[in-house]
């Protein structure tokens, strides 16, 4: 394990109401993709956009098809020491909310309680109706559409799809300004393995920079909030954050 940061590890001995807000960059290590970057999944698929996926079956068998292909990808994914610092942090009574713009689970998979953790994305882990908004396991549907190559209907007759926002699918308000209170509450925030350039979730750790709480930036390459950060560290977040959070737990 590397050294821990000095000024990480000092800030966050000060801090008892941390918002941790991660992207993509905390699970690359879990063998989640990025979806973004050079090497992306949306470099070889284009997405559906919500709006398509209701509109043609041709596109829901798209979307589904990607589903498909990732869905044992997400379901054998394991937490790993990013993720479980978190929780450790969690543990050390330091954690006001974790928001995350990734769909793949592995917060809580790693010890984050359900009702600390905000996907501000939604979630790979379920499957919901468009129309009644039911939830269910993803095995059924995943096995119905490998079968038939049609798009998985609910009890109530709405299309089924993954419980993640889509492009062009509004945010859950009540998950939004959950996280902007939680925000507002922070005396601190860790913004992790994220460029913070997709709106509106980068503005979440801005309302906590604005309201005075240190704003700490770790992230591998340039993000769109670098100016604004009371700490910038370049490089792993798994590299950084496990060793500071545990230098918090022995100190």
């Amino acid at each position: 394990m590397s050294p821990p940061h000095p000024d990480l590890v000092r800030l966050l001995r000060a801090a008892h109401r941390v918002l941790v807000f991660t992207g993509a960059g905390i699970s690359t290590d879990s063998g989640i993709p990025d979806f973004r970057g050079p090497q992306g999944i949306w470099k070889r698929r284009q997405p559906v956009y919500y709006d398509e996926f209701l509109a043609s079956e041709d596109k829901r068998v798209e979307y589904w098809d990607y589903k498909l292909e990732a869905w044992e990808l997400f379901r054998d994914a394991q937490p790993n020491a990013t993720h479980r610092a978190i929780a450790e942090l969690e543990r050390l009574g330091r954690v006001q909310a974790v928001v995350t713009q990734n769909i793949d689970g592995l917060h809580q998979a790693a010890g984050s309680s359900d009702d600390k953790v905000l996907e501000v994305h939604g979630t790979n882990r379920f499957i919901e109706c468009v129309t009644c908004g039911q939830r269910s396991e993803p095995a059924a549907a995943m096995e119905f559409f490998r079968a038939h190559r049609a798009t998985p209907r609910c009890a109530c007759g709405g299309w089924l799809k993954s419980a993640t926002i889509s492009f062009g699918q509004p945010l859950d308000t009540a998950v939004l300004e959950r996280a902007l209170r939680e925000a507002q509450a922070a005396d601190l925030v860790l913004a992790l393995g994220s460029t913070l350039s997709v709106h509106p979730a980068a503005s979440i750790p801005l309302h906590a920079a604005r309201a005075g709480a240190p704003y700490v930036i770790v992230n591998q390459g340039a993000t769109d909030h670098d100016g604004l950060a009371t700490l910038r560290i370049e490089g792993s977040v798994a590299a950084v954050v496990p060793p500071a959070v545990a230098a918090l737990a022995e100190s």
